[in-house]
């Protein structure tokens, strides 16, 4: 075999000269490999591109090699050699026949991966101390226009785009892989008596809708204001909270064998008054009396009872404005990574902001669920973000929401697994009162609204796993709580006991 001189000495960590890391020889093998074998390429295309390479030379004969080969095209020495004959770094390593060195020299296909993920990672290492040498430069540059809390964001999402960078495609998989997978859910279903597949809501008619929240799904819960979406993403999240219960997996693998670890990105009110919510709930005592402190003895008592049960649950609030995508990410991970993470909450959507600002507010919305889609997935945990509605909804007769309402609909009704809409017809057919002088219409108003008083409807309306439709909900205004609804025949047999 011909031996290859070397442009520089292979090298994995900065040395005293301050050399970035790099190792030649590994890119000269793996050229070396393509050119005798072109079918190694597609090996390693989703793995490294020509900026990975360290040496520009190599750089500009991997481009080229790739361009041909993406064509159906030869990749060789002989037959790069004319795009490469007027190459000023390829004619100090000896011109053409360095392509011909490196062909001769090349290793053995099977260890191009390796090769490929070296060059990778070498690649990223430098990018990493690319970067702190950027952040450590800005830092000593006291410059009132760039504050430090400005600083740590910027550096954070440069970080969240780098690691974004290094999420390499899984690719195809075999269909047993992808069938054993299917059978083990189904089999979580069954053991848990036929139940559900995902984690549950605690409400009975949703979770049957749903099958409760799926792993990696994104699901949005939205809704015109005062319709409750707060309200129930704090029920549900409590709910799952409050059941947790670690333990031994039918997989094997320590977690929550009931209930979960929930995270709550609460961007529009702060810890506190999430937190005094979910207590009125659990306490029973209206919301506004507690925020007053006019509460009785035993209401009072009901409250602390509630305040120490709650303390054990596993529920985390995060009440930062105005999150980046990409610290929202980088804290998720984190909270899985120090406490665990089974599921997520935002509310809401339209209040996360985009890594990068974009031309558009449609752009910004679309990197923002790809973003959400992409932590449900890499966390593989159900992602529950809220959003808003926008008022085409109130010129409607008929005011029950549908997917055209959603606020730049078409990103979030692509990337969302589920699409679910909170509508309380109490709230609007309220407004709606006659005068006290028109006595008929009183009579008929007074009939409307005590069929709907306490009821709330949630419409499915995408759904990739199951049906649309609707779910039908109790809401307790006072305790701004949202419960399975008692259907008359349910009612009937519960009055025989």
């Amino acid at each position: 075999m011909n031996e290859i001189t070397p442009v520089n000495s292979g090298q994995t960590e900065v040395d005293s000269t301050g050399t970035l890391p790099h190792n030649v020889e590994a890119e000269q093998q793996l050229l070396g490999a393509i050119l005798t074998n072109n079918d190694i390429y597609d090996r390693i295309a989703s793995i490294i591109n020509p900026q990975h390479f360290y040496e520009p030379v190599h750089a500009r004969i991997y481009e080229i090699a790739a361009s041909r080969i993406a064509k159906n095209n030869l990749a060789s020495p002989v037959t790069l050699k004319a795009f490469l004959e007027d190459d000023e770094g390829l004619k100090e390593l000896g011109g053409p026949a360095y392509l011909v060195r490196l062909a001769g020299a090349a290793i053995s296909g099977f260890a191009a991966r390796d090769y490929a993920q070296m060059i990778y990672d070498l690649a990223i290492r430098r990018k990493l101390i690319d970067l702190g040498q950027e952040i450590s430069d800005k830092a000593a540059t006291v410059d009132i226009s760039s504050e430090p809390r400005e600083q740590i964001v910027e550096a954070e999402q440069k970080l969240y785009e780098l690691a974004e960078q290094g999420q390499t495609e899984s690719g195809f998989q075999s269909f047993l892989s992808a069938v054993t997978d299917a059978v083990n859910v189904a089999n979580a279903a069954y053991q848990r008596d036929g139940g559900l597949a995902g984690l549950s809501t605690g409400l009975v008619d949703m979770d049957k809708k749903l099958g409760g929240l799926h792993r990696s799904d994104l699901l949005i819960l939205a809704g015109r204001p005062s319709m409750g979406k707060t309200a129930l993403a704090t029920n549900i999240a409590f709910n799952i909270a409050k059941a947790y219960q670690k333990g031994t997996r039918h997989d094997g693998t320590e977690g929550a064998v009931n209930g979960g670890v929930v995270g709550f990105y609460s961007l529009e009110m702060s810890s506190e008054q999430l937190a005094a919510r979910i207590l009125s709930e659990a306490s029973e005592v209206p919301s506004e009396q507690i925020r007053r402190g006019d509460m009785s003895e035993e209401e009072f008592r009901r409250f602390v009872d509630a305040a120490k049960e709650l303390e054990a649950c596993p529920l985390y609030i995060d009440d930062t404005p105005a999150l980046p995508i990409s610290q929202l990410a980088a804290r998720a991970r984190r909270l899985k990574r120090t406490h665990g993470l089974d599921v997520l909450f935002i509310d809401y959507l339209q209040l996360v902001r985009p890594a990068t600002a974009k031309d558009s507010r449609v752009n910004e919305v679309s990197e923002i669920t790809q973003g959400l889609k992409a932590i449900a997935k890499e966390l593989e945990i159900p992602v529950v973000a809220l959003s808003q509605l926008s008022r085409q909804v109130e010129n409607r007769e008929d005011k029950r929401p549908q997917l055209s309402d959603l606020r730049e609909s078409g990103s979030i009704e692509q990337d969302a697994d589920v699409v679910m809409f909170v509508y309380r017809e109490e709230y609007y057919k309220e407004r709606e009162k006659p005068g006290d002088h028109e006595l008929e219409k009183m009579a008929a108003w007074q009939t409307e609204m005590d069929h709907l008083h306490g009821k709330a409807e949630i419409v499915v309306g995408k759904q990739r796993h199951g049906p649309i439709g609707h779910v039908e909900l109790s809401f307790e205004g006072q305790f701004t709580r949202f419960g399975n609804l008692i259907k008359p025949w349910q009612q009937q047999d519960e009055d025989s006991f």
